[in-house]
């Protein structure tokens, strides 16, 4: 009986993974739907602490982050588009001087034959590439509208995210509750106890390091724009994202930043102190006070699995498996440190099954 009903749980199993899998395309809205529910549940509930009803709560949280995130694309889009015509015009730049600095220090330090790289070749096609057009935003376009059906299905997706957040925040608590009602009352205080360490876990990576990641962004890209470097927004930017592993984005950072200032200052000293300063400065901000502050001593997901759920997860299901990678991350990680305790305390580990041993 035990047997069967073991077989029963795996096939449910299967199944919802087959069905997970066969759907993925259309998920991406719901899961980023959710994610938001996710984050700002915690907001409505303290709204709801001083005399909000939860609608209205709902509301004012999805009205501010609207409000938020228009004016951000109002301002960065403009600047960031200026960045990338930029970052289009030292393209050359960078191939000549990857091919006449770059390289033969390279090949001498190496003693490789000349024409090893055979970067001739690299450089034409790019070159027939970027001379293909030299309007950045007409590229863009024309990839967008390749196809119409495309492009309103993106559309879709992007009005039909914060209507199933809507829904999904205003229900988040009476969700909660059928699906704990819904629990064998035997394991239910297992299950919930297991559940509050993911969200633990969760709450530590998500809430916090998406908002050290906010912070690093912004700290880095005002720093590069007051040194006067012209791609320390978009630099910054990429800075921030990579941030989402400990130390890649400064390494990222302060690399691309100084390949930049080099070509735009040349040999000018003081610009590039400026810019290691700006990466010094934030890598310390990030130690001392962001980490500390907004994730604190919580249970966080080990870099090393966080890079590899999030290649998992984009080579198995594209950008669903992104959304999913760290929620199924955090669990995985969390029931492993359960087995590994269950393992300390068995007999197999202290050997109690064979006294001769």
């Amino acid at each position: 009986m035990v047997d069967a009903r073991r077989w029963v749980w795996l096939g449910a199993a299967l199944l919802v993974c087959g069905f997970f899998y066969l759907l993925h395309p259309i998920l991406s809205p719901f899961l980023v739907a959710l994610l938001l529910a996710y984050l700002f549940d915690p907001l409505v509930d303290r709204l709801e602490k001083w005399g909000l009803s939860r609608t209205w709560g709902v509301v004012a949280v999805f009205a501010l982050f609207i409000l938020i995130v228009m004016t951000l694309l109002l301002v960065l889009v403009p600047m960031l588009a200026k960045q990338l015509v930029r970052l289009y015009e030292l393209a050359p730049q960078m191939l000549d001087w990857v091919q006449h600095t770059a390289m033969p220090w390279v090949q001498s330090r190496l003693g490789l034959a000349d024409g090893f790289w055979k970067f001739d070749k690299v450089k034409a096609a790019i070159s027939e590439h970027m001379g293909q057009t030299t309007d950045i935003v007409g590229v863009v376009l024309s990839q967008a509208t390749a196809s119409g059906l495309a492009l309103i299905g993106w559309l879709a997706n992007l009005v039909l995210i914060p209507v199933v957040g809507f829904y999904l925040l205003r229900d988040w608590d009476l969700m909660m509750a059928k699906i704990r009602s819904l629990l064998p009352r035997n394991r239910e205080e297992r299950v919930v106890a297991l559940a509050g360490e993911c969200h633990e876990v969760l709450g530590a990576f998500i809430r916090g390091q998406l908002l050290v990641m906010l912070a690093l962004g912004g700290i880095y890209a005002a720093g590069l724009m007051v040194v006067g470097l012209e791609l320390g927004l978009l630099i910054g930017l990429i800075a921030g994202l990579a941030a989402i592993v400990p130390y890649m984005g400064f390494i990222i950072g302060i690399g691309s930043a100084l390949i930049a200032g080099l070509f735009q200052f040349g040999g000018d000293l003081y610009p590039m102190i400026g810019i290691v300063a700006v990466f010094m400065v934030g890598q310390a901000l990030e130690g001392m006070v962001l980490t500390p502050l907004l994730v604190g001593d919580r249970i966080g997901l080990h870099p090393v699995a966080v890079i590899f759920a999030i290649l998992a997860g984009g080579e198995l299901f594209g950008f669903t498996g992104v959304l999913l990678a760290l929620p199924v991350a955090a669990v995985i990680m969390v029931l492993v440190r359960h087995v590994h305790d269950l393992y300390k305390d068995s007999d197999i580990y202290s050997g109690a099954e064979d006294p001769d041993l």
